[in-house]
């Protein structure tokens, strides 16, 4: 039994480096210049809204909400559910749970 659990956690293990150096686990730098294009065609395409916005770029660790109250230096005015529809308003596309750290996006300003 030990013979065959053997050789079986062997042939997982090459059959994982094949998958790994034919395919790969990583992004490819094509893939990333595809990305980038899509993100900036969204961007294009950003439907004006009467919403006042205003962009910034994702550091590592922020999400929608710290970002909102670190431009309002105060808590947030409206409900969490109103911020998240108002930003997939401002950027069509995207949701609040996957911002990309180092991308730009437009968030509500509710400073007014």
């Amino acid at each position: 039994m030990k013979k065959l659990f053997g050789f079986l956690l062997a042939v997982l293990i090459i059959y994982v480096i094949y998958i790994d150096l034919t395919v790969g686990t990583l992004p490819s730098q094509f893939t990333q210049q595809v990305d980038a294009k899509i993100q900036t065609q969204n961007t294009e395409l950003k439907t004006e809204t009467d919403i006042p916005s205003f962009e910034a770029q994702v550091e590592p660790g922020e999400t929608v909400l710290s970002i909102v109250e670190h431009q309002l230096d105060k808590s947030l005015p409206v409900s969490i559910s109103n911020l998240i529809e108002d930003f997939r308003k401002l950027n069509p596309g995207e949701t609040p749970e996957k911002i990309q750290i180092g991308s730009t996006y437009h968030f509500p300003d509710y400073s007014k």
